[in-house]
């Protein structure tokens, strides 16, 4: 009888801890959810910590940028085309972090657009101006860069630190708080 009360306890008290950690599981992923709308994939080709491949594209208005430009800084890659729903609706929420926090933040953000599956480039500024979007705005004339990240939906975001390794990749949407989020996590 005893032996059978003592085995009833410890399976209880086993049962109590498991179920307080999965709670404290459900809960952590909650938050997560809540703070963003897209969703953190394992990276497809790239390795976390591997450095980010360089890249160099032209803006709407002509200039060339390299992403070895920004060393040194945060930077948040976001491939995205103006047909695509998600794309909108990250939008105003990357153009408010990159007003508000992305200078304190020493983040900077470079939205590639995948010009080679999308419109005019009349058609992208026309975008670009209806979200009076602020930060850098680079043509993807070709596939090549979608290929070397692996982009396999859009809007897809990585997230490289200031010594240029990648850190994150995030398919799907992101709102503010999750911009903060993952900027926090960067060094």
């Amino acid at each position: 009888m005893k032996k059978t009360m003592s085995l009833l306890l410890v399976l209880l008290l086993v049962t109590i801890a498991l179920v307080t950690y999965i709670k404290g599981q459900v809960e952590d992923s909650q938050r997560l959810a809540e703070a963003t709308i897209g969703q953190e994939v394992e990276l497809v080709g790239l390795k976390k910590g591997q450095f980010a491949p360089n890249f160099t594209l032209q803006t709407l208005d002509g200039q060339t940028v390299s992403l070895e430009d920004y060393r040194g800084r945060k930077v948040m890659i976001n491939f995205w085309a103006t047909w695509c729903p998600p794309c909108k609706a990250e939008m105003p929420h990357m153009q408010n972090y990159y007003k508000k926090h992305a200078a304190t933040d020493n983040v900077e953000i470079l939205a590639v657009n995948l010009t080679y599956q999308d419109g005019s480039n009349k058609q992208i500024q026309q975008f670009v101006n209806g979200f009076d979007v602020q930060f850098p705005v680079l043509l993807a004339q070709s596939k090549d860069i979608a290929e070397t990240y692996k982009i396999l939906a859009i809007p897809t975001t990585f997230m490289i630190d200031s010594e240029g390794r990648v850190q994150h990749q995030i398919t799907g949407p992101l709102d503010l708080e999750a911009l903060q989020l993952y900027a926090s996590k960067l060094k």
